[in-house]
C-alpha cells in the first residue's frame, strides 16, 4: 500500500501546481503580452467607456438594434434561458419581440427577420449579429435619419467581419462598432 500512496500523493501535488500554479500564471503572462493587458477591447464613444466583446442594448430607433439579452446585458450573469421551444412562456417572449420589431419596421414582412434578432444568444451577451439583421433595419434607419439606404449598405458592407481564414464562422457584425460608425456618417 505504501508503494501506492506517495507516488499518488506525488501526482496529486504535480498535478496541483501544474494546473492551479503554472498554467494560470502562463495564462495571465499571454494575456499581458495582448492589446490592452487582456482587459478586451474598450471603445471610448461621447465620454462613455464600452466593451466590443460584450453586447449593448440598443432600442432607439435611430440605432441598428442589437441581438435580445436573456440577461439584460449584465456580464455578471451571463447565461441563456434555458427555455426549450416548446415553452410557452419563452415563445410569448419572442412573439413579443416579433410584434415590437413589425411596429417599428412596418415595411418587413416577418418572415424577412433575421432569428438573431428575436432570440438571444447562449451567454445572452453576444455583441454581434447577422449582415442580415443589420439589412433588414436600414428603411427604418434611413428614414429616421435622412440617410441614402445605399449609404447605409456601404456601411454594412465596410463593418462586416469575414470568417477566420474565409471558413470558420458566419460573417458577423458587431452592433456596437457598427452604430459608432453609424452616429460619425455624415
Amino acid at each position: 500500500m505504501k508503494q501506492h500512496i506517495i507516488p499518488a500523493i506525488r501526482l496529486t501535488v504535480a498535478t496541483l501546481l501544474l494546473f492551479a500554479v503554472v498554467y494560470p500564471v502562463t495564462l495571465w503572462g499571454i494575456a499581458q503580452l495582448s492589446p490592452n493587458s487582456g482587459k478586451g477591447e474598450v471603445i471610448e464613444h461621447n465620454g462613455k467607456t464600452y466593451y466590443s466583446n460584450i453586447g449593448q442594448s440598443f432600442t432607439d430607433d435611430k440605432y441598428f438594434w442589437s441581438r435580445p439579452s436573456a440577461v439584460d446585458y449584465n456580464a455578471a450573469g451571463s447565461a441563456g434561458s434555458n427555455k426549450g421551444p416548446s415553452n410557452e412562456e419563452y415563445l410569448a417572449q419572442v412573439q413579443a419581440r416579433i410584434d415590437t420589431f413589425l411596429v417599428h419596421n412596418p415595411e418587413v414582412n416577418k418572415s424577412e427577420i433575421p432569428v438573431d434578432l428575436i432570440t438571444a444568444s447562449g451567454s445572452g451577451l453576444d455583441p454581434d449579429f447577422s449582415d442580415q439583421a443589420a439589412k433588414v433595419q436600414v428603411k427604418r434607419i434611413a428614414k429616421i435619419r435622412k440617410i441614402e439606404e445605399a449609404k447605409l449598405l456601404e456601411l454594412i458592407d465596410s463593418q462586416t467581419e469575414k470568417p477566420l481564414l474565409g471558413l470558420f464562422g458566419p460573417e458577423k457584425i458587431n452592433v456596437l462598432r457598427l452604430n459608432i460608425a453609424l452616429d460619425n456618417l455624415k
